[in-house]
């Protein structure tokens, strides 16, 4: 499989950073980022979308325009990186930790059921790697349990599973544009909700509360900066019109490294789930080798790039920052990442790259003794 040439990278960047450049400087500029927040609703078919500063940014921001705030507790995968906690935590709010089941990476909704209380207000599912759990589950969860439900879609940019689109299940998808996501303006965020109110909140939070929502006065509450900046916004807007090539080059690049690994000892791909239409953000292939966190370190050192092996992701109930908390392990979480590699690629890597992490993986699977 011939990967598909890389779409024009420069001449709608260039054309779109060129009209946000020559409109400064102006510090109440904002064309650029509004006409990126109405193509990135009439892309995903939302009725709004709020442009911030980061994913993180995005995930705080969402939070705190559902009132999330001290006193409270909001239920989280311990399948996820901290940056999808620390909003919880800069709100004064508490996050609560929930397993994952290892055959689906779904979130374990019987240990989260057990974590619920009186003050869980929200829970959060993270699609991690680009992949969806059961959004009708999650819907059903929520509703049981009278909770708002926010997706940590940061990977998840053209993913869908039963006909939802990920980051429009709950009641706000928070999305990630850094360098490296299929969708990518250098850093940025966006949130997707096709609530009214939420996206008022959302959008008097991310600019000081200097433009408030109807019935509200001007900073009449605290609030943060995470507006994005034009020139980001002009380079995710470019990027936006060509998603399409974007998403048809990572799925090439996935399928192409997974067709070459196809019987290399100890490894199994992970397919995606019934109705699940993935967006192939990370090729994902169990481990069945001894020590397999230590196979994926090894694999770092050679050059191929994942998740646990260049990044160490572990669950994030075992952070430092969370460990003095009085709460069970998650051993789910820990046993999925301890096997699963996944495969770090970039919208850079062509076929000498797929293929040389692929016979590297393959050799070093072959001779692996920890």
């Amino acid at each position: 499989m011939t990967l598909l040439p890389l779409p024009d990278s420069l001449t709608p960047l260039l054309r779109e950073t060129t009209i946000a450049l020559s409109a400064m400087p102006d510090p109440v500029g904002a064309a650029r980022a509004g006409a990126y927040e109405e193509e990135l609703a009439e892309t995903f078919a939302a009725a709004h979308a709020v442009a911030v500063s980061s994913g993180t940014a995005a995930v705080h921001t969402a939070l705190a325009a559902l009132g999330i705030g001290p006193g409270d507790e909001v239920l989280v995968p311990a399948l996820t990186v901290i940056m999808t906690v620390s909003p919880i935590v800069a709100l004064g709010a508490r996050p609560v930790f929930v397993d994952s089941d290892p055959d689906t990476l779904d979130i374990d909704y019987e240990d989260a059921a057990r974590k619920t209380t009186a003050r869980t207000k929200a829970v959060i599912a993270v699609h991690l790697w680009g992949r969806m759990g059961d959004p009708a589950r999650l819907r059903m969860f929520a509703l049981g349990h009278d909770l708002a439900v926010i997706e940590d879609a940061a990977q998840a940019v053209g993913s869908s599973r039963d006909g939802y689109r990920a980051g429009t299940v709950g009641s706000a998808g928070c999305f990630s544009t850094k360098d490296g996501k299929v969708l990518w303006s250098g850093e940025g965020g966006f949130i997707l909700t096709g609530d009214g109110t939420l996206a008022e909140h959302a959008r008097a939070y991310r600019g000081h509360w200097l433009q408030p929502p109807p019935g509200s006065r001007p900073q009449a509450q605290l609030a943060t900066n995470a507006r994005l900046a034009e020139p980001l916004a002009a380079i995710g807007l470019a990027n936006l019109r060509r998603l399409p090539a974007l998403l048809e080059r990572r799925r090439a690049q996935a399928e192409r490294l997974v067709r070459f690994l196809d019987g290399a000892p100890g490894l199994r791909v992970l397919q995606p789930a019934r109705g699940e239409q993935w967006n192939h953000y990370a090729p994902l292939l169990h481990l069945n080798l001894p020590q397999p966190r230590a196979f994926a370190e090894h694999l770092a050192e050679q050059g191929v790039p994942s998740s646990t092996g260049s990044f160490r992701l572990v669950p994030c109930d075992t952070r430092p920052a969370f460990t003095v908390r009085d709460h069970p392990p998650c051993p789910g979480a820990a046993l999925i990442l301890d096997r699963t590699l996944a495969v770090v690629l970039d919208q850079g890597d062509d076929e000498a790259v797929i293929d040389r992490y692929a016979a590297i993986i393959t050799k070093e699977a072959a001779t692996w003794e920890p």
